[in-house]
């Protein structure tokens, strides 16, 4: 049997090998049609894992996930609706980043240029400085509203703005569509 575990438990049959056949070496599959000269007294390699144990291993991940787990927030109460008229008029596209570059004298932002497809490109400045690499972001897909008016900024003009989920916790995190998404797009 310990031949047939070998590819599965290695450690433990190597055990079994050199501590209960004398074997200098780990098992080998020639091994199945020889018979052993001697075998060591019998010694356990390995303990039973107590029922009791597992219970209590279970019980204190539960409670961790408990702790680290956020729990749903409700959204602020002074968070206006919006009728669906209201949110037809966000125009939600498709960007993909072709620079992004960290701006000398800036704490937070980066600054991206964007292919919006039919709509050109676009300058947008985003504070995500502290979450992402401008590197790593070449190529990658984000939605950004296209409809924004431009904003002036100390750095140059803001033509829209990437969309990015933050909360309670440490993180930002950008927003991405799925594989198959081409720039200019219309996010609906």
């Amino acid at each position: 049997m310990s031949i047939f575990l070998s590819p599965v438990l290695p450690r433990l049959t190597s055990q079994v090998a050199r501590e209960i056949f004398g074997l200098n070496r780990d098992f080998l599959w020639n091994d199945l049609n020889v018979i052993p000269k001697r075998i060591n007294p019998y010694k356990h390699l390995i303990t039973r894992i107590d029922p009791k144990q597992i219970e209590a291993l279970v019980a204190a991940n539960k409670e961790t996930l408990m702790t680290t787990t956020p729990s749903p927030q409700p959204a602020p109460e002074n968070t206006p609706t919006i009728t669906i008229d209201d949110f037809s008029k966000i125009d939600l596209r498709v960007a993909k980043i072709v620079n992004a570059e960290h701006i000398e004298g800036a704490d937070k932002l980066l600054k991206f240029t964007l292919d919006v497809g039919a709509l050109g490109t676009r300058t947008v400045f985003a504070g995500i400085k502290s979450a992402y690499d401008p590197a790593t972001l070449v190529g990658r897909l984000v939605v950004v509203v296209a409809n924004l008016a431009p904003r002036k900024m100390k750095f140059g003009v803001s033509e829209g703005m990437v969309l990015a989920a933050s909360g309670e916790t440490p993180g930002i995190y950008l927003l991405s569509p799925d594989s198959g998404a081409q720039p200019g797009m219309r996010v609906k």
